[in-house]
């Protein structure tokens, strides 16, 4: 359950220190005239953000009636805004390492690096070389996607290229800027460069570089971000993921991620992303120790940031998935969002982010008959036909891996909206008409075939890769 209270007082202490937050849901607005500049159409203020998420800081719990307003509200912006297409992308997604030394409290896909070490006792995980990216993204190309999706962890051994791994070498102590050559592994990463090259086959959208990777991929230089994502785009990475967002709050931070990069940071790789011509995506990852305050601020950050760059193709909400985390079990907290903050989370962003088109709902999160709610409460977004994903999955997540053109021809008829195969910038769209059996046709190769044969599909999907949700 996240913490929508005084700020995280009454939590657990994280190894023996409490914590509690400056932001908490308090406001000098009302719930009225936030939901009327909602309805009206005006710029919704901070305040005006957390009495809709809250459905009033003036009372306690979520008041199901007023809820119901603000969905509404949500529901009929996103029908003035992008109509009754609801759009998905035939994708795959392809992680190259799960190594990683970040420790994140709410991540349960990282192995320790030490355990990836030639001589160490393996424990779980994997490395693929760009050979063997190559081969998950040439079979997936064959069956039609026109998107793979790469979110990896930050192995030690990743460089950039020739020239940034040299300079990681040339440092004094290149341990202090998480390097150490790839020798010492039983499995290189390569660079990022030859990665993202591996994948870009025939074309496919190749949709890879959180702000993250993007920091792991320039440190111990002095370069900037464009010029980084520069090097990436000429490699083929054609647009970036702006996960690893998780709450763009500092104070929250400091207590589930304190090993990662700071807000101000995650901007400005996202700004240099989009100076290096690349369209970005956006996420927040909620329902863990942050509160209502919390989320809308960080709506706030994201809306900034598209206000000044315009690159912000879709925001994506990821509610949190606690089951096997560190952040459950060691006690600090006991769930995640609540199904009421699931959808009123999808609809303040949609009244919130005024100048950003596409919000995306999960059915990997969700489940079916959740995901399909969300598309009444200003989600017009399916994600992607992913073929395999395995972040949310241990993480604990009990949903698919796999949704075929057919499922979501009969999902999204089935709440009367029109279901429509798109690009990953959104800027090609293909209605699904007639009947099935329907496949994709927007991909290098595609010609319409399903992804999957009936028997792989009666089988499950095929392990072509170990895939993330964080954003498609």
């Amino acid at each position: 359950m996240s913490n929508d209270g005084a700020g995280g007082a009454d939590e657990p202490p994280l190894d023996g220190v409490e914590y509690e937050f400056e932001h908490v849901p308090e406001t000098d607005q009302s719930f009225e005239n936030a939901l009327a500049n909602a309805r009206d159409g005006r710029r919704l203020s901070v305040a005006d953000g957390v009495e809709l998420l809250t459905t009033g800081t003036r009372e306690p719990g979520i008041d199901p009636a007023r809820m119901e307003q603000v969905l509404e509200a949500a529901d009929r912006r996103r029908a003035e805004t992008v109509g009754d297409e609801v759009t998905f992308v035939a994708n795959v997604n392809n992680n190259v390492t799960t190594a990683c030394n970040t420790g994140c409290l709410f991540c349960n896909f990282k192995d320790a690096a030490r355990t990836f070490e030639r001589g160490a006792e393996p424990a779980g995980g994997f490395t693929r070389t760009p050979a063997e990216s190559r081969a998950v993204v040439e079979d997936a190309v064959e069956r039609g996607v026109s998107e793979v999706c790469s979110v990896s962890g930050l192995h030690p051994a990743f460089a950039l290229d020739d020239e940034h791994r040299e300079i990681l070498e040339s440092l004094d102590d290149p341990g202090r800027a998480n390097y150490r050559e790839p020798a010492a592994y039983r499995t290189s990463p390569g660079t990022y460069v030859e990665q993202l090259r591996a994948m870009a086959v025939d074309g496919v959208h190749v949709h890879s570089m959180t702000p993250e990777e993007a920091y792991h991929a320039r440190r111990g230089t002095e370069w900037s971000y464009a010029s980084v994502y520069r090097r990436l785009a000429d490699a083929g990475l054609d647009s970036a993921p702006g996960t690893a967002a998780e709450i763009l709050v500092d104070e929250v931070r400091d207590v589930i991620c304190p090993g990662k990069i700071d807000s101000a940071e995650w901007v400005a790789a996202m700004e240099g992303a989009v100076a290096a011509g690349l369209d970005v995506t956006a996420t927040i990852m909620y329902g863990h120790v942050e509160n209502a305050a919390h989320r809308v601020l960080h709506l706030d950050v994201i809306r900034d940031l598209q206000d000044r760059t315009g690159g912000i193709t879709e925001f994506v909400p990821l509610s949190f998935v606690h089951p096997n985390t560190p952040l459950y079990e060691r006690g600090m907290v006991d769930g995640g969002a609540s199904d009421a903050e699931d959808l009123l989370m999808i609809a303040v962003s949609r009244l919130f982010l005024d100048n950003v088109e596409n919000v995306q709902t999960s059915w990997v999160k969700f489940g079916d008959e959740k995901a399909l709610r969300t598309l009444s409460c200003g989600a017009n977004d399916f994600m992607g036909t992913i073929l395999s994903e395995e972040i949310t999955t241990r993480a604990g997540g009990e949903y698919g891996e796999f949704r075929s053109f057919d499922d979501y021809a009969r999902m999204i008829r089935s709440v009367g909206r029109v279901p429509v195969e798109r690009s990953t910038d959104y800027r090609t769209r293909r209605p699904l008409a007639g009947d099935a059996p329907h496949g994709p046709t927007i991909g290098p190769r595609a010609d319409g075939t399903p992804l999957l044969t009936p028997a792989e599909r009666s089988g499950g999907a095929p392990d072509r890769s170990a895939g993330a949700d964080a954003d498609d």
